[in-house]
């Protein structure tokens, strides 16, 4: 496997099998209000959170990458206010998250270098899969911290043994 190739497996991995299953297991501990609690109107909802992702990995992958239309309306992710049940809320990123696997599956490791223009910006195939690698690690961080606020729990994402090293991959 060359280094092309290997930089999509471990970003589709990080996406679906790392990132995903992290704020499922967030999900699972906040009730339904607690999905959408906002500490002050400059902060964001889990909720919002969650949309906003929808949003940006499908206009950067699905449209940017996959050539599908581009119909995000980037500003109803954060103005949301009407609760969506969790179990839709999900569903919908789980929905997004699979049109994006299936767009980076197709993606040809030889077209990193391309051009692409995305929400106004420059950029190329390689750049536009990092930026939505690392949008969803910021955005998991987020929830991983209002999760851990409002349950007072450790979520268990890494487990430093006595050697200082992680037993969690």
């Amino acid at each position: 496997m060359n280094a092309n190739e290997l930089f999509i497996q471990h970003s589709r991995w990080r996406l679906k099998d790392d990132y995903w299953p992290r704020i499922q297991k967030c999900a699972a501990l906040l009730s339904e209000d607690e999905m959408w609690r906002r500490p002050n109107d400059a902060s964001n909802s889990v909720g919002n959170i969650l949309l906003h992702l929808c949003g940006n990995v499908r206009q950067w992958v699905v449209h940017g990458l996959g050539g599908e239309t581009d119909n995000r309306k980037r500003q109803s992710e954060f103005d949301e206010r009407s609760p969506i049940p969790k179990a839709e809320l999900l569903a919908k990123m789980e929905q997004t998250l699979n049109e994006v696997d299936a767009v980076l599956a197709q993606l040809d490791p030889n077209t990193l270098t391309e051009p692409r223009k995305i929400q106004g910006y420059d950029e190329t195939t390689l750049t536009a899969v990092y930026h939505i690698v690392e949008h969803f690690s910021y955005h998991l961080g987020q929830i991983a911290y209002i999760t851990k606020a409002y349950q007072a729990v450790d979520l268990g994402f890494f487990n430093i043994g006595d050697d200082g090293y992680s037993t969690n991959s």
